[in-house]
């Protein structure tokens, strides 16, 4: 080995020198800005929802917005006059003039049922006051022929013309044909009640509104039976439709015990309707129910529309202030 290879293998490889790392900056940038941000809706966010609530909710006692409220509660839309059709009598169906968002006015015809039997029942009955009447003049004939022959023969007992016992038969038969001829005339009542009683089941199966208001069910069609009884479960309607008097709605609200004391009869209110949340309607309070629901210890206030509004519909959920003692 010679000299050149020793020398060689006797030096000390070094590293190459790396190029100095860059200062990674933005792992420090990225929490100071997250912190800025942090700081900055901290700063602002909550004066923006100071500032949301402030316009939602109106200042109490200022003149622009009206007089103050000093009691809310809220409640459903309710109609005092309404009601659920039926016919009188058990029958079928066989025309229905009514459909839902329908004006109808008092005694206007809204169904019929069939009147076939009921039209035979008439005609029976008329037919037994035809006999009766029958009976009745026949009644008075016979009373008419016996009544001079009494008269006769009790002439002739006074003159001892004939015997007690032939006066006797004479005067039995004037009394049987006076008591027939008052029978007959009972019968002829009895038929005449007949036929007025024929005549109302016939009345019965035309079925008519009992006030004016707007049909908003429509429970039954041609065809089907319906009954002023329920049906155990069956297939028998007990309802032609239902009938509400628009001019009866008012709210019906549950206040608590609690404040009941700031509620009086006759004071004013002022109702929103969910539906319509940017209209406010005056109101009045109609009644206090003088008894408390011991299970949501509320009680129940009636508040009645002082102006009628087209869009105020049963079942609508309805806000109400109750207006204080100083609203005008």
């Amino acid at each position: 080995m010679d000299q050149a290879s020793l020398i060689e293998q006797l030096k000390i490889e070094r590293p190459a020198e790396q190029p100095p790392r860059r200062f990674a900056w933005w792992w420090v940038a990225a929490p100071v800005l997250v912190v800025a941000i942090g700081a900055a809706l901290y700063a602002f966010l909550p004066r923006a929802v100071l500032i949301q609530v402030a316009v939602a909710e109106p200042v109490l006692g200022d003149a622009a917005l009206g007089p103050s409220s000093i009691l809310d509660a809220s409640g459903y839309v309710v109609a005092r006059r309404q009601a659920t059709v039926s016919a009188k009598i058990t029958g079928k169906v066989v025309a229905v003039g009514i459909e839902e968002g329908q004006r109808v006015e008092r005694d206007e015809i809204i169904a019929r049922l069939d009147d076939t039997n009921a039209q035979a029942g008439v005609a029976q009955a008329r037919a037994e006051l035809g006999q009766a009447r029958a009976n009745l003049m026949a009644a008075e004939v016979a009373f008419t022929n016996a009544k001079p022959t009494f008269q006769r023969n009790e002439q002739q007992l006074a003159r001892a013309v004939i015997s007690a016992q032939t006066f006797d038969t004479a005067k039995a038969s004037y009394d049987a044909a006076r008591t027939g001829l008052e029978v007959a005339a009972r019968a002829v009542e009895v038929a005449s009640a007949r036929v007025e009683l024929a005549q109302r089941n016939l009345d019965d199966t035309v079925v008519r509104a009992p006030f004016a208001g707007i049909v908003t069910v429509k429970a039954a069609q041609e065809g089907e039976m319906v009954s002023p009884m329920s049906a155990g479960g069956g297939f028998t309607r007990t309802g032609i439709g239902t009938i509400v008097d628009m001019s009866s709605l008012e709210v019906e609200v549950d206040v608590s015990e609690n404040f009941i004391s700031r509620v009086e009869t006759g004071g004013r209110a002022t109702i929103t309707l969910n539906a319509y949340p940017d209209r406010r309607l005056p109101g009045r309070v109609i009644a206090i129910i003088p008894t408390a629901d011991r299970a949501k210890a509320t009680v129940k206030v009636r508040v009645g529309f002082e102006e009628r509004d087209a869009g105020v519909l049963p079942e609508m959920g309805a806000r109400v202030s109750f207006l204080g003692h100083d609203a005008p």
